[in-house]
């Protein structure tokens, strides 16, 4: 793709705008570890919510959409579509309890939650185990998507593309270690909306390149015939899809939303969903913050990336690697004079998730890990300049993952299927006081364990919608019985550190003997509102979502009706939120 001097310049524009952000806010994140990593817990919702939508953009995600679209039609879009429920649950049941936690990370949690040295070794385990390996993969994919972009656009190949990507994570590295989380809050805000008008922008000029929308579903179902049975615009599977088998589908919406640990999509929240949370001003603004988040993540997204994937599946039939079919269509069918604004946007996407994943990393193995174990009484500042170098650890070590990961939708299942039932004990620990550090450890190994043994043993392939499935439910199935067995065979923590736990987070059920020794706390007894608003919730969301999308593929009469079902779920969320007091927030 030919970029013009004009382009060029808008690229650089870009950077230093980012650059300007980083400087402005250096002097504050400079003054403590509180301000570095949670902006000194002053953050308002929609910067807050706004920047966790950003994250979940990166420069990765519509080139795997754009793959599972042209693998497994629009039904493949399940495998993270299924997390709504999950995400729901973190709004309505988890946002107030982890604010009120008062941690600086969610790894921090393990020792006011749990005791001793079992809570220790978690804590420590947790930090290093999050923090480098599955942080790095987790940039690793970033990065491969940013290194795919790169040699199709300038012509490079890997390791002339992944030299360059190692400028920009040292740019991004560069602004997240001088601003703190306060200067990529901000960053996030401006990249989202570059990001997310190019990409809409993008999403017209491929379905103008194969004639319309008309046009474009007369020709998938011309494809859709070669296939067999199902359809690539199935919104859900048919009985015998050859795009999506119905195992894999049933495994997506019956167990990966709460069985699974996945970056983004935490059972009951964790990562740098977490960091958001704490970091907002007050208990309302973290419940908002994350309602937001998944408004935007699910609902308003995810259309323009598939109908990209769409017209890839049509515009490049059999390609060896079908992520790279949305890169072809901006090179072939975007107008040259938006190619800088495109560039800007990808670099902003990958900036935005990059910025977030070093900050967030490097919280763990500061505040986890060095300062829990190694120097525990230093100032501020030297711990604002350990985490600045576990930044550029980070940066390194991510670059080596990168050079050796093929695909970016195989990176998400090997995390999917590597953290597969740990879910339920990360949900159950804030509700069921029997739980101890046992518990997740166990359940931590049994996953680790039966996942590789799955795949290297049995011989299970992620890959395969089918192998996938089986790898789930066998994994689920096995740690879950892992974790309940380790928690009745072990004691549980000591009551002065639940009865502690209790009066710091107030949860509203399953602490029924832990409550009566702590009378003077006031019972919240909300269980039953939470439970229809996470309901409400999930039908506002998948409402929105199928209704924009029927709209899109002109079926007009069942995308309105879908889009009132979601109006109308917005409405009694609200009514909620207005009965609690947490509709507005005064800023």
């Amino acid at each position: 793709m030919q970029l013009t001097f004009l382009d060029w310049a808008v690229v650089a524009l870009y950077f230093a705008f980012n650059l300007a952000i980083g400087f402005y806010y250096k002097a504050r994140a400079g003054k403590s570890v509180s301000e570095f990593f949670l902006s000194g817990r002053d953050v308002p919702w929609w910067l807050a919510g706004t920047s966790m939508v950003a994250t979940t953009f990166a420069a990765d995600t519509p080139l795997a959409v754009t793959g599972m679209v042209a693998r497994w039609g629009i039904a493949g879009n399940w495998l993270w579509w299924c997390f709504v429920a999950s995400g729901m649950m973190t709004v309505f049941f988890y946002a107030r309890l982890w604010r009120r936690s008062g941690v600086t990370t969610d790894i921090e949690f393990s020792e006011i939650r749990y005791a001793g040295k079992p809570a220790a070794f978690l804590r420590g385990f947790r930090a290093v185990y999050l923090g480098i390996p599955i942080n790095c993969i987790v940039l690793g994919w970033v990065n491969l998507a940013m290194v795919k972009i790169l040699t199709l656009i300038l012509g490079v190949n890997k390791l002339q593309a992944l030299l360059i990507v190692m400028g920009l994570i040292a740019l991004t590295s560069f602004i997240s270690t001088i601003s703190g989380l306060w200067g990529v809050l901000v960053t996030d805000l401006f990249q989202f909306v570059v990001k997310m008008g190019m990409v809409i922008v993008l999403a017209v000029a491929a379905v103008k390149a194969v004639g319309g929308i008309d046009a474009m579903k007369t020709k998938l179902h011309a494809i859709d015939r070669m296939h067999g049975e199902g359809s690539v615009l199935s919104f859900v599977p048919d009985l015998h899809s050859a795009w999506m088998p119905l195992i894999a589908f049933l495994v997506y919406i019956s167990l990966n939303w709460w069985a699974t640990w996945y970056p983004g999509a935490e059972p009951g929240g964790g990562g740098f969903v977490a960091q958001r949370m704490l970091c907002a001003r007050d208990e309302r603004h973290s419940l908002l913050a994350t309602l937001w988040f998944n408004i935007a993540h699910y609902a308003l997204r995810p259309w323009p990336w598939i109908l990209v994937g769409l017209a890839s599946v049509i515009l490049y039939p059999g390609l060896a690697d079908p992520e790279t079919g949305y890169i072809l269509v901006m090179i072939e069918h975007l107008p040259p004079s938006l190619r800088g604004l495109m560039v800007a946007a990808f670099a902003a996407a990958y900036m935005s998730t990059i910025a977030t994943q070093l900050n967030w990393g490097a919280s763990y193995l500061v505040n986890d890990f060095y300062r829990r174990f190694f120097k525990t009484g230093a100032d501020e500042r030297h711990y604002v300049r350990v985490s600045q170098w576990a930044t550029v650890f980070l940066t390194v070590a991510s670059a080596v993952v990168t050079f050796y990961m093929d695909s970016i939708t195989g990176a998400w299942k090997l995390l999917i299927v590597t953290g597969a039932g740990t879910g339920g004990v990360l949900l159950l620990r804030w509700y069921w006081w029997r739980i101890n550090a046992w518990s997740e450890v166990s359940a931590m190994m049994a996953a680790f364990v039966a996942s590789v043994a799955l795949q290297t043993g049995w011989k299970l392939d992620s890959d395969k919608p089918v192998d996938f499935a089986w790898i789930m439910i066998l994994t689920v199935g096995i740690t879950t019985a892992v974790w309940l067995l380790t928690t009745f065979l072990t004691k549980p923590e000591p009551v002065e550190t639940l009865v502690a736990f209790y009066r710091r987070t107030r949860p509203s059920a399953g602490w029924g003997p832990v409550a009566r020794l702590a009378p003077e706390i006031q019972a919240t007894r909300d269980g039953l509102s939470n439970l229809l608003a996470w309901v409400c919730g999930c039908a506002m969301i998948y409402g929105a979502l199928f209704g924009f999308g029927k709209i899109l593929l002109k079926e007009y009469a069942p995308g309105f009706a879908m889009l009132a079902v979601a109006a109308a779920a917005g409405a009694m969320i609200y009514r909620d939120l207005s009965r609690r007091g947490w509709a507005t927030v005064v800023e």
